[in-house]
């Protein structure tokens, strides 16, 4: 039996944001165990705490999704370490540090934990091709985006922006055309637009392998390495999950060269969980 937490991360209150399982002590599970578990829950993470491999990391992460295993993960990160410290983890009063597949992760204690975004492992431009997909999945016309980059920091992001936070949420993707692609898309809420949250500078939809993510920490930690302290203040609030009836709250926030993105983590079931 292993000890079991399912936290909600980003959310704006009770069950509105983006629930990750993490099974702690893990190291007795191999591959297919961690992959099999990960399918069962059917979230779209579960991640596994085990001993670190460096002195370093406080801990070492491994993150499944249902059908893969991803090197980075940003809410999955964020619970993941709440829960770490709520079994008794010990850490500095500032910050824990996480060993995953894309290296070390520093996770700040503040108001809320808030990671530091990791390096992209692929920047720049969107060539035609790619950007025609990705406009005709969306839906939208060429002429709809603002800009486009690729942002990907391990799950594979394509950022798309918008010009009006309204068009982000009246956006319906075709699931087919997706397919494998995972594209971001975020514009900035200006004052006085209807349907203006009040507490969010940014509205951000995910589209990740055929399904839309509630909340996605990877997403905006590239997109305020993106946009942050041009297109959007240095430090800013996205609204996510909007379009899927959660209410998701991402805090970002620029400081020299580094990008650090935060939200509330609520443990909300706890338990064991026997795996073979």
């Amino acid at each position: 039996m292993h000890d079991f937490r399912q936290v909600d991360v980003f959310g704006s209150g009770p069950l509105t944001g983006n629930p990750v399982a993490v099974v702690h002590d893990a190291d007795d599970l191999d591959d297919d165990a961690m992959q099999q578990l990960a399918q069962w829950s059917n979230l779209s993470e579960t991640t596994f705490l085990l001993r670190p491999t460096t002195d370093r990391a406080d801990y070492r992460l491994r993150i499944f999704t249902p059908s893969r295993e991803l090197p980075f993960a940003g809410h999955p990160t964020l619970g993941s370490a709440h829960a770490w410290l709520e079994a008794g983890g010990s850490a500095t009063d500032t910050e824990v540090v996480q060993e995953c597949g894309a290296g070390l992760v520093t996770i700040e204690r503040g108001p809320r934990l808030a990671f530091q975004a990791p390096p992209l492992l692929r920047d720049g431009p969107v060539d035609d091709g790619d950007l025609d997909r990705v406009t005709v999945a969306l839906g939208l016309r060429r002429d709809d985006v603002v800009d486009a980059k690729w942002v990907d920091n391990g799950p594979g992001w394509v950022g798309v922006l918008l010009r009006d936070a309204r068009t982000v949420l009246a956006l319906e993707p075709d699931p087919v055309k997706i397919g494998e692609m995972d594209i971001g898309v975020i514009a900035p809420w200006r004052a006085g637009d209807p349907g203006h949250p009040g507490d969010a500078d940014a509205e951000v939809r995910a589209f990740d392998r055929s399904t839309e993510d509630p909340v996605t920490g990877s997403l905006n930690a590239s997109l305020g390495q993106w946009l942050a302290g041009t297109v959007l203040p240095e430090e800013y609030v996205a609204a996510q999950g909007t379009a899927i009836g959660r209410r998701g709250r991402v805090h970002v926030r620029r400081e020299g060269a580094a990008v650090w993105v935060g939200g509330n983590t609520v443990t909300t079931l706890r338990g064991e969980a026997a795996i073979r």
